[in-house]
């Protein structure tokens, strides 16, 4: 087996994005993956944010998921739908699909590009240092590697290996999830009891008028809250029997599973997202409740962190110490997303006082600054590195205007495409020199007359430039001189040269 510069552990949505950014920087790299194929039997994660759609429209690719899943206004904190359709985007929705259709498209996208896949194989260990990792699989085969990303998940061997330690808090509550026959129709949608949520539903439905509406026949989705939390194993079809019972008070005649499975609300992070050459992504570094929606697009959006900093690294063009910036970003982002996580799972208590706090919560987010800001959260549009002090732009996400440009009009998302950081000239054209970096930043003369808009914060003031990474991260604001930018130039993309 031959070599590679980055090995990643791990094919679901968080290694397939790294896989695909990796590669269109140019960079040898392949996916570890146990599954011999890319299908997933149960249903698990089941939606898109509307910064992830933004993420995948950045790299050309977000039509792939429009044509198969349903628009829908799906942000929401607790029990609460948030509407962002007035929000300062092309994507102001989100986009309900299936995990299993979502992997499937991203891994059509990296066959493109293409991307080695070692499938029903699984990292059996490795060994890391100064120049690389050799890297042992269950096969027995054994190579090198210039870095290794655990996109393993919450268990991931990858973490455990390197020894970096995974703090955080216990499960209160655990969950089966499954999909079988019921020889009894069960009310489908969510329900609440003393116990805890449940809901039924079918694979196929459609959302009307912002209301799921399940086909009328077909095996049951079943989500039910059980008695007892601190389930660890697999559960049986007695388990969700019981289950059933407990909340329900009849299990509905359930036999015939196609698949089940646990999930609790456990909540640990990664302490580092680095240890020398090994890196960890998506659940590998956090995990916590479903509830919400965040985790599998958390994860997408740490690939489009890490992707280009290492594809840096790795050519030599920035130091290792850009591999920081990953943690110092990312970090602050997950633990942000376990706290609201864990404030979500409170709030679907079912006792009078939690009562009464949903009550006063759903008053405040029924106020237009409150909703907007966790809506802004809890879509991903809110995301914000702190790169310093100065224009509201700086740290978050660029917006995808339409440019006036001597070529025609363009959208800004189109400049990155290929992963490349872009700087837009506003200004006189000309006006900026980036010689030094020339080859290395997209440099665009363009216009624009229409409002500059962020979510939750409103209009800002029309900058004369801007540097924008290839995540589509805002790394520098021009103000009409010049001041700052060949320093962030060289901070982000590496010395002149």
């Amino acid at each position: 087996m031959k070599d590679h510069a980055v090995v990643i552990s791990g094919g679901g949505p968080t290694g397939l994005m790294l896989a695909g950014e990796l590669a269109l920087a140019g960079i040898e790299v392949a996916i570890v993956e146990r599954r011999m194929d890319q299908e997933i039997v149960d249903s698990r994660a089941g939606g898109l944010s509307a910064r992830t759609l933004e993420v995948l429209d950045q790299r050309g690719i977000v039509d792939r998921f429009l044509a198969e899943g349903q628009i829908a206004q799906v942000a929401g904190f607790a029990v609460t739908r948030l509407d962002i359709s007035d929000f300062p985007t092309r994507h102001n929705y989100g986009l309900a699909l299936r995990q299993k259709h979502i992997e499937r498209i991203l891994a059509g996208w990296i066959d493109e590009l293409p991307v080695p896949v070692y499938r029903g194989r699984e990292l059996a260990g490795f060994a890391q240092d100064e120049t690389g990792v050799i890297i042992e699989l269950s096969d027995g085969a054994s190579f090198r590697a210039g870095y290794l990303v655990g996109c393993d998940g919450g268990r991931s061997l990858v973490r455990k290996i390197a020894g970096i330690e995974f703090p955080g808090w216990d499960a209160t509550t655990s969950n089966i999830l499954a999909e079988a026959e019921m020889e009894e129709e069960p009310p489908l949608g969510v329900h609440r009891t003393a116990l805890g949520m449940h809901a039924f539903g079918r694979e196929e439905y459609e959302i009307r008028d912002g209301k799921v509406v399940f086909a009328s026949e077909g095996p049951i989705n079943v989500m039910v809250t059980e008695k007892i939390a601190g389930g660890t194993g697999e559960p049986t079809l007695g388990d969700l029997r019981q289950a059933l019972i407990d909340a329900c008070g009849t299990d509905y005649g359930i036999h015939s599973l196609k698949w089940i499975s646990r999930f609790t609300d456990m909540s640990r992070q990664a302490a580092a997202y680095r240890k020398g050459r090994v890196l960890l992504a998506g659940d590998a570094a956090h995990v916590h409740s479903p509830v919400g929606g965040q985790g599998l697009n958390t994860g997408v959006q740490d690939a489009v962190n890490l992707g280009w900093k290492l594809a840096q690294v790795v050519k030599g063009i920035s130091p290792e110490s850009l591999l920081d910036t990953y943690h110092a970003e990312r970090h602050p982002v997950a633990a942000r997303v376990l706290r609201t996580t864990m404030a979500q799972v409170a709030l679907q208590r079912t006792d009078d006082r939690t009562e009464a706090l949903r009550d006063i919560l759903l008053e405040l987010l029924g106020m237009e600054e409150p909703r907007k800001k966790i809506a802004a959260e809890m879509s991903g549009l809110a995301i914000h590195y702190e790169f310093g002090k100065g224009h509201p732009l700086l740290g978050r996400r660029m917006p995808d205007l339409e440019l006036v440009t001597s070529d025609g009009r363009l959208r800004v998302y189109t400049l990155l495409k290929n992963a490349q950081p872009a700087l837009l000239n506003l200004g006189a054209p000309g006006s900026l020199d980036v010689t030094p970096w020339s080859g290395r930043i997209r440099s665009v003369d363009a216009s624009y007359d229409g409002p500059w808009e962020l979510p939750a914060i409103g209009a800002v003031s029309a900058p004369t430039a801007v540097l924008i990474r290839p995540d589509g991260y805002v790394a520098w604001v021009g103000d009409g001189t010049q001041d700052g930018l060949h320093e962030a130039m060289k901070t982000w993309f590496g010395p002149p040269g």
